[in-house]
């Protein structure tokens, strides 16, 4: 028995140390470089910038006070006051203040910070940023473009509450298995902008994130489980949906399971057109909805060019309380 408890209090202070070690490591800092992006006051590229903003980057979706949804998908362009958030098990994140504000806002922050953060993951002080923004291979004429628009907002102030890591998110940052992910290859300085399904790639995986939801992944490290465009992914209940679940479709136009094999060019405009259908749906219809029909056409060219994938979803909306699937 004096073995037994011997051991046992050795286990309790292992685990006691770890805890320690991972509260005290476990916001740790990243370093990255700094893109050399510069904002432009030139109203063309400003103006790309704002339809990227309220089109299909879909900032406005996350940037703006949550009681405002209804106006964003009305198609009002509200300030991008920050006020979005979820919790899921690596942590509380909430959506920044995109204004100019000097206090509350990006005022204090230079181009590079900015453009450091949309491509590489690192705030300004060096803490990892949730891949939420999945924008590390947007184009350099993009990148400058969006930032410059943030630029010409009107300053506002509205103080929003730092992001928080829960402490399975601070082990996930100590053992790297969340950590800031980067391009893979250097960005493009431009991309040509036309309908067909190679632009469509480039929004799909760049700029819209289609890949982001549609494809299974691991809500905790946000690695990705499954083929691209599959669906399948459980998006966990909270504040951000009224407490309703929703489980992704399938956009591969396999005959028997994805969507995109019902729909002919025009359906699919229309039915991006068209709004949400449940009023707590994460996909950002308001923003989908303002995108021109190039690249609308671009996407849907590009999806129906992948390779059919079976997997079938049984159910996309769940209500509160219901179980999920696993």
């Amino acid at each position: 028995m004096k073995i037994f408890l011997r051991i046992l209090a050795g286990l309790g202070i292992l685990v006691a140390l770890l805890i320690v070690y991972i509260t005290l490591n476990g916001n740790k800092k990243f370093d990255a470089p700094y893109p050399n992006i510069t904002a432009s006051k030139d109203s063309a590229i400003i103006a790309r910038g704002r339809y990227l903003a309220f089109g299909p980057m879909h900032c406005a979706s996350c940037h703006t006070p949550m009681a405002n949804m209804a106006e964003i998908d009305a198609g009002k362009e509200m300030p991008m006051l920050g006020g979005w958030e979820i919790s899921i098990p690596p942590g509380t994140f909430r959506a920044r203040n995109l204004t100019p504000d000097m206090e509350t806002g990006i005022g204090k922050l230079s181009d590079k910070e900015i453009a450091r953060t949309l491509r590489y993951g690192v705030g300004s002080d060096g803490r990892l940023i949730f891949p939420f923004m999945p924008f590390k291979d947007v184009s350099d004429d993009d990148l400058t473009a969006l930032i410059s628009f943030l630029r010409s907002q009107e300053p506002t102030k509205n103080e929003i509450a730092p992001s928080e890591y829960t402490f399975l998110g601070k082990f996930l940052m100590t053992i790297e298995a969340l950590k800031p992910d980067g391009p893979a290859v250097t960005p493009p300085i431009s991309v040509l902008r036309d309908s067909t399904a190679e632009y469509g790639k480039y929004l799909a995986y760049n700029v819209t994130n289609c890949r982001g939801c549609h494809t299974p992944r691991n809500i905790k490290t946000g690695e990705f489980t499954g083929p691209d465009f599959s669906g399948g992914f459980v998006i966990p209940p909270g504040k951000h949906s009224n407490d309703y679940a929703f489980v992704t479709p399938n956009l591969t136009t396999d005959v028997e399971t994805g969507v995109m094999a019902e729909w002919s060019e025009q359906a699919f405009i229309n039915r991006m057109r068209g709004g949400r259908v449940h009023k707590s749906s994460p996909m950002p219809w308001g923003s989908i909805s303002r995108m021109d029909d190039s690249d609308l056409k671009a996407i849907y060219r590009y999806l129906h060019s992948l390779e059919p994938i079976k997997n079938k979803i049984d159910k996309i909306v769940f209500e509160p309380g219901e179980e999920l699937p696993s």
